[in-house]
């Protein structure tokens, strides 16, 4: 049986390739994704529910950013929580095309081999900027 930590890491592999679908396969229906923007000034900030919340969290980081970065650095393991330490850099493409970099958390809680929670924060002043040049 695979690990929280490997499992973590698969999805973020999964992300990597594009594959927001294999994500999508391993969340729970009832699912809370909290990203720590507020939506109005960070296209996917706020907080999603459910499967379909999430899929509009992708939705929304695929119309907005392109990806020079997203590396983990760190995989902190604590049962059903893991904690993921990373990096980013990334240029919007619409509504600025600033380029912000940004240290980040992630933290996933698994039940049953699925992702019930996520939560992530980042640094919003720096996106804020970014979208505003």
């Amino acid at each position: 049986m695979i690990d929280n930590s490997d499992f973590v890491r698969s999805l973020y592999e999964a992300f990597g390739r594009g594959d927001v679908q294999t994500i999508l396969d391993n969340v729970d229906p009832a699912i809370e994704w909290v990203s720590n923007g507020n939506h109005e000034t960070i296209p996917w900030g706020g907080k999603r529910d459910g499967e379909a919340g999430v899929a509009s969290f992708f939705q929304a980081l695929g119309d907005n950013l392109d990806f020079e970065m997203f590396e983990q650095h760190q995989f902190c393991d604590a049962g059903n929580v893991v904690t993921v330490l990373g990096r980013s850099r990334a240029q919007f493409k619409t509504g600025g095309r600033g380029i912000f970099d940004s240290d980040w958390a992630h933290i996933f809680t698994i039940e049953g081999g699925q992702l019930t929670r996520f939560q992530e924060f980042y640094d919003t002043a720096a996106i804020e900027q970014a979208r505003s040049v």
